[in-house]
């Protein structure tokens, strides 16, 4: 048993913990043993986690030089200096190293399972270690021959797969870099990716399932194809039963495959080698390539996953993504550790809302992964997999991409598994990593996040720059750390990459989300801040809302918007009904209630409408800004990066 309802040291407010680590997981896990390791190797007394956040944030070279030894990262020479020029931005990490992020990946080359896969059919795969090693062999070799080097950009249009894991390894290898995004996306949201970063080689998927349908890619391929001016190659993984048309000039997966496996040459690369491309959401113009280096996703993501949220040998991680989220290539991370990542490709919710627990159970994974919306969907069918499924071995529950409602907490614990550890995380594409994660050692609150990060110096600032404690603020992080952008690609002089983060507080990352620091020292949510809304002067995260609204039976999804009025901004909410409910003059009366009673007064709406449709980015996050922008007559320049752009349509003609 993991955990227990317990009645430990009450929460500041008077709140009771949901979940309790027992003493027998604690002195198990892997932060304690880290904690011995410290205290060993500095000669430090620290007996918990708030001693150990407060050195890691202080001492931040003695803790990522901790960090480094106790992952045992694989390097041909060692560093020279662990920070030097500590400022943001501009900080430089581990100079004088040399390694290879795939070398670290690809450790374990034993019998042991690293990848188990399994699609909308539900048939299943499994990769050994050391079969995912000669694999990843035969893909960088022919990667090589088709001319990849150190620095060429390699992209993948392409589905959560053993194929993406096995091309972005043979591509690290290489020290070329990886760029993806998911087949659902639309040409020219894929044009306004890779275009700008000019791949030398498309890996691409012929067709993929979703929801029960077949899609074909053929037609969107051509067309990706015909827009990446420097693309030397194409290779196309095609399925057994795919009637796919071959893309000229282009070579199967299976063919590309077909030849011999040579050891891997693993590049060795300096620390902030550029390892990953990823791309912020482009609902407000094109997209930002967003740079990150091999050394700092290495060392945050092994802090992440081995620290925070315990992952060791015998577990099996599944997390529910997409190769266009920086969850996968946090997922992915895992092989560092030898544990077996499960994939899953297609719809959380086909047949039914029940096929993502049937996996937990068949595999016998114990750490998954999801969202609120997942969770919140689950219970609206009101399902109960704690009952219909046997989740023994599942330990942890992690959930991003939104804030989790004290509704989530409540239902997991009660009709998930009582004994299970529910972390809440955060962070973002931007640092292709976390700010605040679950802990081990620690209890779950209801609506909070357990702790911030270790060497993260998360805090909530007012507009002057002052750091709040139980009082909303800008998320900031005020010391540099490894992960962080190593830059924006195609961005003379730095300017949008310090526009992005560093306008406001000089020196100080602000992340743009909106935040309290709890007196426990656990985080709370609100939302995004430029989504923020003030009005009267007072700042009211979207978050807050949404969690009252979309508890209620009657309501579906929501989105809240900002629109001018005179000199104060007004808030709309709109709302999508359940199925057989119609917003009429007394559940709107019902929702501004419900609002009033949970929050203020002042977060209740002047104006709630019905919609058919929520409108949403590619990786499902509602685009507030948008809806604001549409309300105040302003047009939305880049639609190719929504998933349902045709939505936004709604908003055009209303009255306010």
């Amino acid at each position: 048993m993991q955990g227990k309802i317990a009645s430990a040291k009450p929460h500041k407010d008077g709140g009771k913990p949901l979940w309790v680590p027992s003493q027998r997981l604690i002195d198990n896990s892997n932060l304690s043993r880290f904690i011995t390791f410290v205290n060993n190797h500095f000669n430090l007394s620290i007996t918990n986690y708030a001693g150990l956040y407060a050195w890691s944030v202080t001492e931040i070279e003695d803790f990522w030089k901790a960090v480094w030894d106790f992952a045992g990262i694989i390097c041909s020479r060692q560093y020279d200096t662990i920070l030097t020029n500590p400022v943001m931005p501009g900080a430089k990490w581990f100079e004088g190293a040399r390694l290879n992020f795939a070398e670290n990946l690809l450790r374990f080359r034993d019998k042991s399972t690293a990848i188990i896969s399994r699609d909308e059919t539900g048939i299943t795969h499994r990769i050994t270690y050391d079969e995912l090693y000669r694999k990843v062999s035969v893909c960088a070799a022919g990667l090589r021959e088709l001319g990849v080097a150190k620095g060429d950009r390699v992209a993948g249009f392409i589905t959560n797969s053993p194929e993406a894991v096995i091309a972005m390894l043979a591509v690290s290898s290489i020290g070329a870099v990886w760029s993806s995004c998911s087949p659902d996306f639309g040409i020219q949201g894929v044009l306004d990716r890779f275009s700008q970063i000019k791949p030398k080689v498309l890996i691409a998927v012929a067709q993929y399932r979703y929801n029960g349908k077949r899609y074909d890619c053929s037609d969107k391929i051509a067309k990706i194809v015909s827009g990446l001016e420097e693309l030397r190659k194409t290779i196309i993984i095609y399925q057994p039963e795919t009637n796919s048309k071959l893309i000229g000039g282009s070579i199967s997966w299976n063919e590309f495959m077909n030849r011999s496996a040579p050891p891997i040459e693993f590049e060795q690369l300096p620390f902030d080698h550029p390892l990953y491309i990823l791309y912020s959401s482009g609902t407000t113009g094109a997209p930002k390539c967003i740079v990150h280096s091999a050394g700092g996703t290495l060392l945050q993501h092994f802090k992440e996953l081995s620290l925070h949220t315990n992952i060791n040998r015998d577990d099996i991680l599944f997390y529910f993504t997409t190769c266009g989220w920086m969850m996968w290539n946090w997922l992915v991370s895992a092989l560092s550790l030898g544990t077996a990542i499960f994939l899953y490709d297609g719809s959380p919710g086909y047949p039914d809302m029940g096929v993502l627990w049937k996996a937990l159970q068949d595999e016998r994974i114990t750490i998954f992964g999801t969202s609120p919306k997942f969770l919140t969907s689950c219970q609206k069918k009101r399902i109960s997999p704690g009952k219909d499924y046997d989740l023994t071995t599942l330990n942890t529950i992690l959930s991003t991409g939104s804030p989790l409602s004290d509704e989530n907490f409540q239902w997991v614990y009660a009709k998930v598994k009582s004994d299970v550890q529910l972390s809440s995380i955060s962070g973002g594409t931007d640092i292709v990593s976390c700010f605040m994660l679950g802990n081990p050692m620690l209890p779950v609150y209801s609506e909070e996040i357990q702790c911030r990060g270790l060497g993260m110096k998360v805090e909530a600032f007012d507009d002057d720059g002052n750091s709040l404690i139980d009082e909303k603020g800008e998320l900031v992080c005020t010391k540099p750390f490894p992960s962080m952008p190593v830059y924006f690609w195609n961005d003379p002089g730095n300017k949008n990459y310090l526009s992005a983060y560093f306008d406001h507080y000089p020196g100080v990352w602000r992340h743009g989300d909106y935040i309290s620091i709890t007196g426990n020292d656990g985080v709370i949510v609100y939302g995004r801040s430029d989504a923020t809304l003030n009005p009267g002067g007072v700042r009211i995260g979207t978050a807050e809302i949404y969690r009252i609204v979309e508890s209620m039976e009657e309501i579906a999804d929501s989105i809240v918007a900002g629109h001018r009025v005179n000199n104060d901004v007004g808030m709309a909410l709109f709302v999508v009904p359940n199925d057989g409910i119609q917003l009429t003059e007394k559940l709107i009366i019902k929702i501004k209630t419900e609002i009033r009673k949970n929050l203020t007064a002042r977060h209740v709406p002047e104006l709630v409408r019905e919609i058919s449709e929520v409108p949403v980015t590619l990786n499902g996050k509602k685009v507030e800004m948008a809806v604001s922008r549409i309300l105040n007559g302003e047009p939305v320049t880049n639609k190719a990066s929504m998933a349902n752009p045709e939505s936004l349509k709604q908003f055009e003609n209303i009255d306010l």
